[in-house]
């Protein structure tokens, strides 16, 4: 997965916008525009980077003559006190997009970090952990990129990719299998149908109805490897509910393809980086 400038400006110029509506006066008060200023960007953690395109997009649409040296790309793991760049351009340039820069890169860090602990903690090569919806509006992008930088992988972008009946699609139409078929008939062939199921009974409903992937949404352990049997490979599975560092070892099964996780996006805390000139 790659990020386009074409995708990335328009969130960044938002996000400049909201901070300096009308300037940075702090900046603006002290600094002519001619001042010089250098600066290092350190971790100050053990961490996966993940956003340095995105950090150094903010200066460069502030100024195009902000320059970078870069010792790390993303995906690298790094160590606390490791310089990740060095920049160096106007000193009013780097204060005005240093906060902003900061917090995309250290929100996609973190989630680069936590994602590549659990895909470590499965320790499955055959088994993809993977992102949800679960992400802040407006930064999917980011995130979902995070994602790839730690190891995992992209569930669907949006509703628009793919049909996932979940329970209140299925209890509003009023059966799995009627849920199913009026979603078959009104998509395209090259379209897949996911389902999510809580007990046996539901992934034997998803069998004979014919879902392409069958999500098993917290189950327990032993119901898991019943309904992994029952499938017998009829479905691509998926293992989903509660996936942390603690339970996700035990929910790796065999026959198991998929595990997604809304963990990694939603409960994350920042990676700590600086920028001091």
């Amino acid at each position: 997965m790659k990020l386009s400038n074409l995708q990335i400006d328009p969130i960044i110029l938002q996000a400049l916008k909201e901070d300096m509506p009308f300037g940075d006066v702090s900046t603006d008060s002290l600094f002519s525009g001619n001042e010089q200023s250098k600066g290092k960007l350190i971790a100050k953690q053990d961490g996966v980077l993940a956003g340095l395109n995105v950090f150094k997009r903010v200066f460069e649409l502030l100024d195009e003559k902000v320059e970078f040296n870069v010792y790390f790309k993303d995906g690298d793991s790094i160590k606390n006190s490791d310089v990740i760049l060095t920049i160096s351009g106007a000193t009013a340039s780097i204060l005005k997009g240093e906060r902003i820069a900061l917090n995309l890169l250290q929100r996609m860090c973190g989630i680069a970090t936590k994602t590549n602990t659990l895909v470590k903690a499965i320790n499955n090569e055959n088994i993809r952990l993977v992102d949800t919806r679960k992400t802040i509006p407006n930064l999917r992008i980011f995130e979902k990129y995070a994602v790839t930088m730690g190891g995992g992988h992209n569930h669907r972008f949006s509703l628009s990719d793919a049909v996932m009946l979940k329970d209140n699609h299925i209890k509003a139409v009023g059966s799995l299998k009627e849920a199913v078929a009026k979603a078959r008939q009104n998509i395209p062939h090259t379209m897949t149908i996911e389902v999510e199921t809580e007990n046996l009974e539901q992934v034997s409903e998803a069998i004979k109805a014919k879902a392409d992937i069958i999500m098993l949404d917290n189950m327990d352990v032993e119901t898991m490897k019943k309904a992994i049997k029952l499938i017998n490979k009829k479905a691509v599975i998926e293992i989903s509910g509660n996936i942390d560092i603690d339970s996700i070892s035990k929910k790796a099964l065999p026959g198991v393809d998929i595990i997604s996780s809304g963990a990694i996006t939603h409960s994350i805390k920042a990676m700590d980086i600086s920028l001091k000139f």
